[in-house]
């Protein structure tokens, strides 16, 4: 479908059309002085008033669908099917679609053509010629809503192809891959016929909708296998043949800028992509195996927003003692856990919690996961010798309130951190250890002195990511006495039910069929007190330090088991679950 003259909307010329300024002010609460403030930025740099009121936040996107369905006389569809016919998939461009924001909605009650703009008539008639639907009505829809269906049908499209495209590689000449490697705006646009093309988009995309961290590409004798992470979980996705292993790890290498031909030493590179309206940022790392490369990639949507602290999933008297915390005009705060369990979420929560004009917030990192406005944050680059210390040294020479340190790998950023914290500034860091109490040692086998721990760290907090019951087919049930019995929870089914109500979830097609959809944090907030300190100084014992803790006058620490179960008792997660984590 492409425009049979100008490539820009076409204005009516009836001029009986009400003023749209008039019908927003009528359905939403914007005065004539915000009309008229909109009309002057018109007047200056152009654009559509509808457009303009939409970006200073003055309507909502169902407001302007509203009053342009009034202007025209149109009715509305404020929401579309999430289901709808993918007939047109292989008749429309979809970039044209997207340009003319309309598509075609089709499902067995009724069919119409969705528009967010109505200018765009001319185009539309084309389209309906197009797939000979002339005479079907239009309706007006907000522009994501739009969007988000005809990325829905492609990508859904794309899936159904998998095993056509696997086939198809069979056939594909091994030079074909070091051409059409031009990428281009959105992943989801990309009609090369190149079948390892159209594999590696396909994964990408598929992993994108699903919400999936990593996409794991492993080499064995007989095949190759591609499995998504989803949630924490690695599942499957796709076989290729093992022949076709050599121009699937070369194709990403391309797209991550990394050498195809050296394939004996481990390698590091980074692909940013668009996919379906989101920019997704993803580092990609090669290492050599028996049966050939094995590939990683972690994948980072920067389109998700920051979740605020009080949705992070700490127990409300965590929570007072966690904002309290941060607010400190120096001192440690570290967050520990293993690979993927939220701390940096964690730790961009606390910042933006404290990213205010009066306070400078500088961070360094590997890599920088989330851009926040307001902050300056560093990337390391272990090639030209930028480690986490040496770019802490340079950050203390900014004159920074608050930093972020994205790891303490070494004594030496221990020794530096340590330092920072002691002559005013609040740090925030991160370490890998299993809980709260080891993080004490694990500095101390740094060489980092007992005293000097004491005197800086403030408060330490362990956590870990649990999967929340899948909400469209939570259902109760009862826990094997096993279970019961290691959560010290009672273990008679009368005598339970008379105390709590233990849920699951039954498995659907919103969770992939595993009872689960989406995940919260466990934690374990340890705060140095006096007590806590004094014992430093005499052992660095983990347990030691763990029993101190959970023993202190005000109900102790609770451990990430016990904030796990407390989860369980709310019916937000399962015993399993935690016992899985935990």
């Amino acid at each position: 479908m492409e425009p049979s003259e100008a490539q820009q909307p076409i204005l009516p010329l009836n001029a009986g059309f009400p003023l749209l300024g008039e019908l927003l002010q009528k359905i939403s609460s914007l005065d004539e002085a915000a009309i008229q403030a909109a009309l002057a930025v018109q007047a200056e740099k152009g654009g559509r008033l509808g457009e303009i009121l939409l970006r200073q936040g003055l309507i909502s996107a169902d407001q302007l669908a509203s009053a342009l369905a009034q202007q025209f006389g149109l009715n509305t569809m404020l929401r579309l099917p999430e289901e709808i016919s993918t007939f047109f998939v292989g008749k429309l461009s979809i970039a044209s679609l997207k340009k003319f924001k309309m598509v075609p909605v089709a499902t067995p009650a009724y069919s119409y053509l969705a528009l967010a703009d109505p200018l765009y008539f001319q185009q539309a008639d084309d389209l309906l010629r197009l797939i000979d639907w002339e005479g079907v009505a239009w309706v007006l829809t907000p522009e994501v809503e739009i969007f988000k269906a005809i990325n829905a049908a492609y990508d859904q499209t794309r899936s159904q192809v998998a095993d056509q495209v696997i086939q198809d590689m069979d056939e594909e000449d091994p030079a074909s891959i070091l051409t059409a490697i031009e990428e281009t705006a959105d992943l989801l646009d990309d009609t090369s016929d190149t079948p390892v093309i159209k594999l590696v988009n396909l994964v990408l995309s598929q992993a994108v909708r699903e919400g999936a961290s990593d996409i794991h590409i492993e080499p064995y004798r007989d095949r190759v296998k591609i499995r998504k992470r989803v949630d924490g979980i690695l599942y499957d996705m796709y076989t290729p043949p093992r022949h076709a292993q050599a121009k699937l790890i070369s194709r990403i290498k391309i797209m991550a800028n990394m050498d195809i031909a050296e394939k004996r030493l481990p390698q590091d590179g980074r692909i940013e992509i668009r996919i379906a309206q989101r920019n997704v940022d993803i580092r990609v790392s090669t290492l050599p195996t028996a049966f050939g490369e094995r590939v990683v990639m972690r994948l980072l949507d920067k389109s998700n927003t920051l979740l605020p602290l009080s949705a992070l999933g700490l127990s409300e008297s965590d929570y007072q003692h966690f904002r309290q915390l941060i607010t400190a005009p120096h001192g440690i705060i570290l967050v520990t856990g293993p690979t993927g369990s939220g701390k940096t979420t964690t730790l961009y929560s606390a910042l933006n919690t404290l990213n205010t004009p009066d306070i400078n917030i500088i961070t360094i990192e590997d890599p920088i996961e989330y851009q926040i406005n307001g902050i300056s944050q560093m990337q390391v680059n272990a090639r030209i010798g930028l480690s986490f210390a040496s770019g802490l040294r340079t950050i203390v020479r900014q004159d920074p309130d608050v930093i972020l340190v994205g790891e303490i790998r070494d004594g030496e950023t221990a020794q530096i951190a340590i330092q920072s914290a002691l002559t005013g500034h609040l740090v925030f860091s991160t370490l890998h250890t299993n809980d709260a109490a080891s993080a004490i040692t694990r500095l101390i086998d740094m060489g980092v002195e007992p005293f000097l721990v004491a005197s800086s760290v403030h408060a330490i907090m362990a956590q870990r990511l649990v999967r929340t019951i899948c909400p469209d087919c939570r259902e109760p049930y009862q826990p094997s006495p096993e279970l019961l019995q290691l959560a010290g929870l009672p273990t008679q089914p009368m005598q339970a039910s008379t105390e709590l109500q233990f849920y699951r979830g039954r498995g659907c097609p919103a969770c992939l069929q595993t009872g689960y959809r989406g995940r919260i944090g466990i934690f374990e907030l340890m705060q140095l007190t006096p007590a806590i300190k004094n014992l430093l100084l005499t052992t660095s014992e983990a347990g030691r330090i763990k029993e101190e803790a959970m023993a202190q006058p005000d109900g102790g620490m609770r451990t990430l088991r016990d904030d796990g179960i407390a989860k369980v008792r709310a019916g937000i997660t399962t015993l399993e679950e935690v016992f899985r984590v935990t």
